[in-house]
């Protein structure tokens, strides 16, 4: 399975080497990394490590996959290949080991493109395709609760938040409080 998503304005795929330098870009800008899972700084041995994990993994259960987010620089007509102006964030998706028919979702996206809509449309793709390709049954995602931007975004998808996690997990030094938000296969659609 190679998944490979396009959008209007996005090419959804597997991460390159020629992504390195955009990568540790993003990843070690201190706004981009607050509500993520890794710490800064963000070294090139890791995302070298990252990179050469990523390139070839095959979705399974109990594992992250993380796909790269690639700026597209003009609409496509159907069956057209991208030419791509570089990765702008990665998307991730994680199918639960109990239930490989549910998965966590997750995204990144560089400070220079917030704001823009690339990360809706980013999730609405991943979860045509989880919902579609893979006919899962539930997608959950997580945010930190001081993560407005996140939160919008989910419920603007029409992710419903189901707990309000009080101080569950201990993040950087300090415990932090989540939401917990899923959407249903029959709600997507």
């Amino acid at each position: 399975m190679n998944p490979e998503i396009l959008t209007p304005r996005l090419l959804i795929r597997r991460f390159r080497d020629s992504d390195l330098e955009a990568l540790l870009a993003y990843r070690n800008d201190p706004e981009v990394a607050r509500y993520q899972g890794w710490d800064i700084p963000y070294s090139r041995e890791s995302a070298l490590e990252f990179l050469a994990e990523m390139k070839d993994k095959q979705p399974a259960p109990g594992e992250w996959l993380q796909l790269a987010l690639e700026l597209c620089n003009s609409p496509l007509s159907p069956g057209e290949r991208a030419e791509g102006e570089g990765i702008i964030g990665d998307l991730a998706f994680h199918l639960m080991k109990s239930d490989p028919r549910q998965a966590y979702l997750g995204y990144s996206l560089s400070r220079a493109h917030w704001g823009r809509g690339y990360a809706g449309e980013a999730v609405r793709a991943l979860l045509g395709y989880l919902f579609g390709e893979r006919d899962l049954h539930r997608v959950v995602a997580e945010c930190d609760v001081e993560n407005a931007a996140s939160q919008k975004l989910l419920e603007r998808l029409g992710f419903r938040r189901e707990a309000h996690l009080v101080e569950n997990i201990f993040f950087k030094g300090q415990y932090g409080s989540e939401y917990h938000y899923a959407i249903l296969q029959r709600e997507w659609r």
